[in-house]
């Protein structure tokens, strides 16, 4: 998740910046880190739980809680699943792959409704007291 305030004096030195930035495997991801590693706050795991916490850190992770999953690890995608991969016939992580396909076979759920902007803030304030700030239009 990346939040910003447009300013083109930082657009400008992030141009210059990654002109001389050695790339690095994960190219965007490493770079943003960065270049925003005096200013960023990360989320919790609840909000963007990458897999490799299960078998790493499992201490720092209640499921129960975990509202967002990250399937980037080799294997994870649900839709291409076959739990043979590394790591992958883990009990917890067939779980969540199996959540996952449960809230996409929903049929309760409307796939083609256009997006409740004023659900999506008031969850947010909701949850955490997060402040919604409107950005200019990108188009």
């Amino acid at each position: 998740m990346f939040v910003f305030e447009p300013n083109l004096s930082t657009y400008t030195d992030l141009l210059k910046t990654v002109q001389v930035t050695v790339p690095t495997i994960f190219a965007e991801q490493d770079f943003l880190n960065m270049y925003f590693r005096d200013k960023y706050s990360p989320i919790s795991n609840n909000y963007n739980l990458v897999l490799a916490m299960l078998w790493r850190h499992p201490e720092n992770v209640r499921l129960e809680d975990v509202k967002v999953v990250h399937y980037y690890a080799a294997g994870s995608k649900p839709w291409r699943f076959t739990g043979k991969e590394v790591k992958m016939d883990r009990e917890d992580i067939k779980m969540l792959v199996k959540k996952w396909w449960e809230i996409y076979e929903d049929e309760t759920l409307d796939y083609e409704n256009t997006v409740n902007v004023e659900r999506i803030k008031g969850a947010l304030t909701e949850s955490g007291g997060i402040q919604y700030f409107p950005a200019p239009s990108a188009a």
